[in-house]
């Protein structure tokens, strides 16, 4: 039994137990000979006497201990100690992107992008080291605190050194490629695959495949197409929807070669969304015809799914959890997520103490419950700042005169003062590049990285040098050339924002208008110039413009576990404290804890006993609501529900209680409100607004 405190191998000190798998436990420990905090997979007991689980656990150590790269969770050690056979592997706290999606509902389309760019990142390192993941889902990709998209659990990754890989069609069945349904060969453009459904998911917030039986979800995946994504919503841009279907070809040659390949599209799709660079060979569009399976193949497949032998094709709902394989599947589960579930569901115990300590603060149990600011001040944070922070337009920014200027002064006197820039070229008689007008115009106020419109002439060459930041050397030569631009060379500067060796400007700058042929020098940034920074004042701020200010001085705001608190002094969504007091230096890459404002708490917390009086007082407004939104997450979850009515400019509690899941859908009668107008009941779930708002019509009653 491994209990908090235990050593092993004389060096590794346990301290929790944050995740379990099939055949593994995933525990938080400290490496006393290296003072670092790490994470120890153990294998489970019961297979520590089996010698072929013993094998297959070393080697899933030993295929990527070799690993060392950004966006895969590292392998540090492996050992044994006594009959404990264990991985030691670098601590990740932050939340699995399955969470992230269902907490989010659907990602934005450059947000997931951006993932889909580092997870393709992670596995581009692990194919050029001969490394298949074979596992690739949301399940298994973590999104650290600071924001770094790390692949984790290679528990059936192996060498691909040679062809001796066949049947092992492991991994949750809803990603798993056509080959690997069949039980056959299975390589790098397998992971292609698995990568496309999950970038399905990420835009969407479903998977291509449902079905009632894992069964009739992996013959999906070999027989059925799934439907491009830009036809169930038109949002979503068509580079982008050609990149999935190109991910997601039933056959492997048809699909992108490398990781490196596809990384180019994606990037290309943030600079392109609408172009039609996507090349898929020759057959498709009919591409991926319908693949009819022989009744040989489907026997074979249901044969296998009644089997328990772990290494044979997944089929078999009894084998299954979750729609998952139990095998390998012990995926790092950080300790992290026990505290993002507050805002989805947590223990019974801690909602109980939680409702407690709340109605005891209403109440004045302690002393505290009518001091207004009492719950203003966040015991953790520093409120203190060396800038002012009682006034959100304190911080209001002069927008300069930019007009007259050309566009590459205008982009500089911009991003001094911390304001951001989108560019609109315009035919004009001013000579090219030049500003020729600007919205907000000068001298109008604005908030810190707001952004300015720069209108500026475009020249007649219809070529213009385009955002390539985030882009690798490579690709941006690539791109520059394929544009009819020349590349003069690369310099380096420094960037507390762009990655080290990745590209953060061009000279000309984005946005020229220039001349075939013209040479185009490549900025490659340094890294940060300086590893200690002095951090920002945030509090006072809306909390985008203050993950803003963290962001330019290469600082992360830890927006997985916001504390939200009442105040008169600060409005709501405005920062009230933050972890590190404001002008204290720190790292570049330290994260910053902050508590955000609800706004002034409510008095009324009650529904009323008698109607809110009104102009004739023999008559009241009266109205309902359907909460038509389940607010929970999980069927055993309840929580302080609060219905709070916004109308005529004004704001109050119509209705506060415990709910569960299953009291949703519920109807609310006899909501009072001020007039006949309409108004909008927002929906509050422990304290902390659900994003649920629903219309209320109000009728004019005699009392």
């Amino acid at each position: 039994m491994i209990n908090p405190g235990i050593m092993i191998s004389d060096r590794y000190e346990i301290i929790d137990k944050v995740g379990s798998g099939g055949m593994a436990d995933v525990y938080k420990a400290k490496c006393h000979r290296l003072n670092r905090y790490v994470a120890i997979k153990v294998l489970k007991q019961e297979y520590s006497s089996d010698a072929k689980f013993v094998a297959k656990f070393r080697a899933e150590a030993q295929s990527v201990a070799g690993l060392s790269h950004p966006n895969i969770v590292n392998v540090y050690d492996v050992g044994d100690d006594d009959g404990l056979y264990y991985i030691v592997m670098e601590l990740v706290e932050g939340i699995t992107l399955k969470k992230f999606i269902e907490k989010k509902g659907k990602l934005e389309v450059k947000e997931a992008i951006g993932i889909g760019i580092q997870i393709a990142q992670g596995m581009e390192a692990a194919h050029d080291n001969h490394i298949i993941h074979r596992d690739i889902k949301p399940q298994n990709i973590i999104i650290s605190k600071e924001g770094k998209v790390k692949v984790t659990d290679f528990g059936i990754a192996k060498a691909a050194t040679s062809n001796t890989i066949t049947s092992n069609a492991m991994g949750s069945v809803h990603y798993i490629s056509p080959e690997q349904a069949r039980g056959g060969y299975s390589d790098e453009k397998s992971d292609i695959y698995s990568l496309g459904v999950t970038l399905y998911e990420m835009v969407l917030g479903k998977v291509p495949f449902e079905g009632e039986s894992t069964v009739t979800v992996a013959l999906a995946h070999i027989q059925e197409e799934a439907v491009p994504i830009e036809q169930l919503d038109p949002n979503i841009p068509h580079s982008l929807s050609r990149i999935v279907q190109k991910c997601m070809q039933k056959k492997p040659d048809m699909r992108y070669i490398t990781a490196a390949e596809l990384i180019v599209d994606l990037k290309h799709t943030l600079a392109d969304p609408n172009g039609d660079f996507v090349v898929i060979s020759s057959n498709d569009v009919d591409s991926s015809p319908t693949i009819m399976i022989s009744d040989v193949e489907l026997n074979d497949i249901k044969k296998e799914a009644s089997k328990k032998e772990p290494s044979k094709v997944i089929m078999s709902d009894d084998d299954l959890k979750d729609e998952e394989l139990p095998i390998d599947d012990d995926a790092i589960d950080p300790k992290l997520e026990k505290i993002l579930k507050i805002c989805s569901g947590v223990v019974a115990v801690i909602i109980i103490v939680v409702i407690i300590l709340i109605i005891g603060k209403i109440s004045g149990w302690w002393g505290g419950g009518k001091d207004k600011d009492a719950d203003a001040t966040p015991t953790p944070m520093a409120t203190a700042s060396a800038e002012p922070n009682s006034d959100t337009a304190a911080d209001l920014i002069a927008v300069p005169s930019i007009v007259g200027h050309t566009l590459e002064e205008a982009e500089k006197m911009l991003e001094d003062i911390n304001l951001r820039y989108e560019l609109e070229p315009v035919e004009a008689d001013e000579e090219a590049n030049m500003v020729t007008k600007q919205l907000p115009e000068a001298g109008e106020e604005v908030e810190e990285f707001s952004t300015v419109t720069i209108y500026y002439s475009q020249g007649k060459s219809d070529i213009t040098i385009p955002d390539l930041t985030n882009y690798t050397k490579e690709s941006a030569m690539t791109k520059l050339e394929d544009l009819g631009l020349a590349v003069a060379g690369t310099q380096e500067d420094y960037s507390d924002t762009i990655s080290e060796g990745m590209v953060c400007g061009t000279d000309p700058v984005v946005g020229s208008s220039v001349n075939p042929g013209t040479s185009v020098t490549i900025i490659i940034s340094k890294g940060p110039k300086s590893e200690m920074v002095p951090v920002p004042n945030i509090v006072g701020k809306k909390e985008s413009v203050a993950l803003e200010r963290l962001a330019a001085k290469g600082l992360g705001g830890n927006t997985s576990n916001v504390s939200y608190i009442y105040s008169d002094k600060y409005e709501k969504g405005i920062v009230a404290g933050q972890s590190i007091a404001a002008g204290t230096k720190v790292e570049v890459g330290t994260v910053i804890d902050y508590t955000v404002s609800l706004g002034a708490k409510d008095v009324a917390t009650e529904p009323p006993e008698t109607p809110e009086p009104t102009d004739d007082a023999a008559y009241v407004y009266v109205g309902s609501v359907t909460i038509s939104g389940n607010p929970f997450d999980y069927e055993d979850e309840t929580a302080t529900i609060k219905l709070v009515l916004t109308q005529d400019g004004k704001k109050k509690t119509v209705w506060n209680g415990t709910l569960g899941y299953n009291d949703f859908p519920m109807k609310f009668d006899e909501i009072y409100g001020w007039s006949e107008n309409n108004g909008t009941i927002t929906v509050y779930k422990d304290d902390v607004a659900t994003g649920n708002s629903y219309n209320v019509e109000f009728k004019k009653v005699k009392q």
